[in-house]
């Protein structure tokens, strides 16, 4: 599977699972007295953020990211639906050979799976 794939899976995942925790879980948490869900879908968003940082690592390092637009895409999963809009962003830039550091980046985008 490539790797751009894995990450816009990763990304809706980890956006997916922040939103249940922030509209669902945490509201359940406060108004109704019920901390079982938080806890639950805390630690769910924690792993799989934990993978979607080691995935944004791989795609940077392939790319050649500089740091601070990694740290950038990872924090987007920390943000309520700033990883849909990190991810729309990142596959466009991909897909338009933009998403690297000059003409080599045409060739390692095709290798990450930029016609996904």
């Amino acid at each position: 599977m490539p790797l751009l794939t894995v990450y816009r899976v990763m990304s809706y995942v980890t956006g997916v699972v922040l939103l249940a925790l922030v509209l669902v879980a945490m509201p359940l948490k406060y108004f109704a007295d019920t901390p079982g869900p938080t806890m639950v879908i805390g630690q769910l968003h924690g792993f799989l953020y934990m993978v979607y940082v080691v995935v944004v690592l791989l795609l940077g390092f392939s790319l050649r990211w500089r740091p601070v637009r990694m740290l950038v895409v990872m924090l987007a999963g920390t943000i309520p639906f700033a990883a849909f809009f990190a991810e729309r962003r990142i596959v466009a830039d991909v897909q338009r050979g933009r998403g690297t550091g000059g003409r080599e980046g045409d060739r390692r985008s095709e290798r990450v799976g930029a016609g996904d």
